[in-house]
């Protein structure tokens, strides 16, 4: 049983990329998903892994990751932007259910970040709690801007740099945890059409990178 008890930072973060290898490769094991599996998680949840991404339909963790009941301590935002509720579930699965790995899942052809770019590049504007999206993904957008960048995956990139750099610098639980070496935050961008995950930055691993392919 994969459980956040028996795996170290490092281990949860391989775990996380061979279910993803195996989902781009189109031999899925579906781990986890009987009724047994069931059973086992109905009195308690032990996650190994935190995915806190994007609201994006075609971006469903569990399947790109190939995990089952209990793997994945879910959280989604449009352009998976930050907030006081994001922050407090995050840091409840690290602290109570002692998940040992935090990933920001970013994707290609990203909408927020595309109407971000729309409205700092060509003022327009959009309504509603909308705006408040754009607002957050901003830093994001400018910062891509300022250093010359203009490619979609340098913006993507970027942000979701930002957003583990955002988790890290308002999170007292979770910086400490990383300091402790309990836990990692990585960031992930994925790729639609080929449904690979990339490596775009690790906070708390060991200095030697594993890349998902």
């Amino acid at each position: 049983m994969t459980t956040a008890q028996a795996l170290t930072p490092r281990e949860a973060f391989e775990v996380l990329l061979a279910g993803n290898k195996r989902f781009v490769a189109g031999s899925p094991e579906h781990p986890n998903q009987d009724a047994a599996r069931r059973a086992e998680t109905a009195p308690a949840q032990y996650p190994f892994a935190v995915m806190f991404g994007c609201s994006d339909s075609r971006l469903a963790a569990e399947i790109v990751f190939d995990r089952g009941l209990g793997d994945l301590f879910v959280v989604r935002t449009a352009g998976h932007v930050t907030g006081s509720e994001v922050l407090g579930s995050i840091e409840y699965a690290v602290s109570v259910l002692g998940s040992p790995l935090v990933v920001v899942l970013g994707h290609d052809a990203c909408g927020a970040v595309a109407a971000t770019r729309a409205a700092v590049e060509e003022g327009t504007t959009a309504g509603g709690y909308v705006r408040d999206v754009i607002e957050r993904v901003t830093p994001s957008v400018l910062a891509t801007r300022a250093a010359g960048r203009t490619e979609d995956a340098d913006f993507i990139s970027e942000h979701i740099r930002h957003t583990v750099d955002l988790l890290l610098d308002r999170s007292k639980v979770l910086s400490e945890a990383v300091a402790g070496g309990r836990v990692a935050v990585v960031g992930l961008s994925y790729r639609l059409a080929d449904g690979t995950a990339h490596l775009v930055t690790a906070r708390g691993l060991e200095s030697e990178t594993a890349s998902a392919s």
